[in-house]
């Protein structure tokens, strides 16, 4: 397993990330529990170290499956591996998103909340999941530390930060990386957070590489997305978005083929060319995809490569936004 450094000064990572949300929710269904270990004994198994969740995700159910999938794997794979967490979405019996809470307080209940879901006396990477608009960042930042100091935490991340709040939250304390939604049709962290990121030597976990299925070529033109499906509310899986988005992921399998690899494969690698300070989060929910992704690892883009990706899907050219409107507004990075 090839390996990266997240920042100048996070922890070592493999090269990919699992990320896990998908296990638990956002995708309609519930998952299928013995399949989700397995993907992550396999994961680990593989030399994945870095297991991305959030303690909303399926309201602690992901923190707890990650728990039950740790203690069932060999004690060396189980200690390589480093937990990635996010905290402070509040949401509803019913799932709904209600705000995030960035208080200092807040933030050590967060966290005593996910030690014991995940059963260790760490966490190695603890963010919150959104800037939290009416708490200054440095306090956020500074409660983390604080855990960091009682050797609760290990390592200080952000989630969806803009430039500006990288440079306060940096000044504060350490930062090793920030998670930010980054692929070959979501790129806006290019013009001024990625610069800022490595002025600030802090690294990138990228997550929605592969656009939540879009550029996996594995989501059908007509396919009808579950009850409960946090897609059926994204902007780019509806209407004419939905199939201009796909015309990208046709003219990408072009370029696939003729390296004689898939086209989920080439938008992985694609990621994993943009620097050695980015840590792609492949969102696997089965060995199966586990699998296809890991082959991104042995996939090298030249710079012919790279430039035929570049004119078939020039900067700019998905069709919707990322998020639906009041969850774009909540984006600290879209400011």
């Amino acid at each position: 397993m090839q390996t990266r450094t997240l920042g100048t000064t996070g922890p070592q990572s493999s090269a990919l990330g699992l990320g896990c949300m998908g296990m638990s929710a956002a995708y309609g269904d519930p998952g299928d529990r013995a399949e989700s270990v397995a993907t992550i004994h396999a994961a680990l198994e593989a030399g994945v170290t870095l297991l991305d969740t959030g303690d909303f995700y399926g309201m602690g159910h992901n923190e707890l499956l990650i728990n039950e999938a740790l203690r069932g794997a060999p004690a060396a794979r189980r200690e390589q591996a480093l937990t990635s967490v996010k905290f402070g979405a509040q949401r509803t019996v019913e799932g709904e998103f209600i705000g995030f809470d960035g208080r200092p307080a807040a933030v050590k209940s967060f966290a005593a909340y996910s030690l014991q879901r995940l059963g260790t006396d760490h966490i190695d990477i603890y963010r919150l999941a959104r800037v939290d608009p009416d708490v200054p960042v440095e306090e956020t930042v500074g409660a983390i530390a604080e855990l960091v100091e009682a050797g609760h935490v290990r390592h200080i991340g952000l989630s969806e930060a803009g430039a500006d709040t990288l440079r306060r939250a940096a000044a504060v304390a350490p930062i090793s990386d920030l998670q930010i939604e980054y692929a070959i049709i979501s790129r806006g962290i290019e013009e001024k957070i990625l610069p800022t990121a490595r002025e600030l030597g802090i690294g990138i976990t990228a997550y929605g590489v592969l656009s939540r299925g879009l550029l996996s070529d594995h989501f059908a033109r007509d396919r009808k997305l579950a009850a409960g499906d946090f897609r059926a509310a994204s902007p780019r899986f509806q209407g004419e978005n939905l199939h201009r988005n796909l015309d990208l992921t046709d003219a990408l399998r072009a370029i696939a083929e003729q390296k004689g690899v898939t086209v989920a494969q080439i938008a992985i690698a694609w990621v994993l060319a943009q620097g050695e300070d980015i840590v792609p989060l492949v969102g696997a929910r089965r060995r199966d995809r586990l699998t296809e992704a890991l082959g991104a690892l042995d996939v090298t883009l030249d710079a012919g490569d790279l430039a035929a990706i570049e004119r078939a899907v020039p900067a700019g050219s998905a069709s919707g936004d990322r998020y639906p409107e009041e969850h774009m507004a909540l984006l600290d990075s879209e400011r």
